[in-house]
Order: structure tokens, then sequence, then C-alpha cells
């Protein structure tokens, strides 16, 4: 899980076509009661794993969507509630297949948000910001 006290974890920017008015780009956002905040699905590594593989398993466990990895994102660095450095890598991910999502302790809800909407509704600058980088890309 982590390196001389350094917290290691993974997740992903999923993204989909959204077909309405007029197409455009949606992002996955969770909802965690925990903390009682939105941002990108992610987790911990567990022992011998790997940060794709890490970010792959997270997604999927916390959103119950099956992803591919497309692109990696930024390494965003900060430190967790319990004051170990942690270090979160991120990846753009596309939606391979979905299971119906149901809520559990981690997750309560998962949103399907635009741009600006995923913008309004993340809680923290280091998602606001990878979501921004999207648009980029």
């Amino acid at each position: 899980m982590s390196d001389h006290g350094t917290v290691r974890a993974a997740g992903g920017l999923v993204w989909r076509s959204s077909i309405g008015h007029d197409e455009h780009v949606e992002v996955l956002v969770v909802h965690r009661p925990r903390y009682d905040d939105w941002s990108l699905p992610k987790g911990k590594a567990d022992p011998g794993e790997d940060d794709e593989q890490c970010a792959l398993r997270e997604v999927e466990e916390e959103t119950g969507v099956k992803a591919r990895i497309e692109a990696p994102l930024s390494e965003v660095r900060y430190q967790d509630r319990a004051g170990r450095d942690k270090i979160v890598r991120y990846w753009k991910m596309s939606v391979v297949d979905a299971t119906e999502f149901t809520p559990n302790e981690e997750v309560d809800e998962i949103r399907w948000c635009s741009l600006d909407e995923a913008e309004e509704t993340l809680s923290y600058g280091h998602d606001r910001d990878l979501v921004r980088a999207l648009r980029g890309l």
C-alpha cells in the first residue's frame, strides 16, 4: 500500500459521449458518504497491485463500470486526513461495460455529469483540474 509511509492510490476520469440535443462528453463522479464529498473514483492500492490495476479495480468496485485505460493523466499529491503523504495517479478511461450501480458504504451515489456540471459538483480542486485537462485531450 505504501512506500516509506506514503499512501499509494489510483483512479480514473471515466468519460462517455452522450447524445441528446447535441453530443457532449460526460464524466463519472462519485459521492462518498463518509466524507460527504464528490470526487473521481479512486482508492488505495492493494499489496502487489500496480497503479493501473488499482485504478481499474477501484473504478469497477465503486461504480460498477468496467473501464479501459486510454491515457495517463496527472499525479496528485497531498496529505490525507491522517496526515500521511498520499500520491494518487489518474488515467483517462472509457467505458467497456457497466452493471447496475449498488450503493455501498464507500460510495452511495454516482452521477454522469457534463464537464461544466462536473467542475461545479466535484469537491476538490485537483479533481476539477483533471476535468479541465480533459477538455484539452
